[in-house]
């Protein structure tokens, strides 16, 4: 999978430095981050009154809980709380893995992240 992602970012940058990306629609304006012309219309008000009010969807709080654990376990040195904050990745990753397979931690990656805490 690395291989396919070299090959891609080499064949992105060689179109950026050949400006191939220039004449696009909208470059050099801002990117409309409030679209949500995906959203069933059915759904695009309460969607909207959810996101006002500071609410998102538990996979993203887990996602952003994962973040935080992956920064707190660089910080902490081996011990309990360490473990602790290790086992709280692991389920989320699996919480994540029942709820959406597609936002799940790749255990691949997951190990990755550990490996490098340890040595951090």
């Amino acid at each position: 999978m690395f291989i396919l992602d070299a090959i891609a970012e080499e064949r992105i940058a060689r179109a950026m430095g050949a400006g191939e990306f220039d004449d696009l629609p909208g470059a050099g304006k801002p990117l409309e981050l409030e679209d949500d012309s995906l959203v069933p219309e059915e759904l695009r008000v309460a969607y909207r009154i959810l996101k006002n009010a500071g609410f998102v969807p538990p996979e993203v709080e887990a996602l952003r809980e994962a973040g935080a654990l992956e920064a707190m376990i660089r910080k902490l040195s081996h011990g309990d709380a360490r473990s602790k904050a290790i086992d709280r990745l692991n389920l989320l990753s699996a919480r994540l893995a029942e709820g959406r397979p597609g936002a799940r931690l790749h255990p691949a990656y997951l190990g990755r992240v550990l490996e490098k805490l340890d040595k951090a």
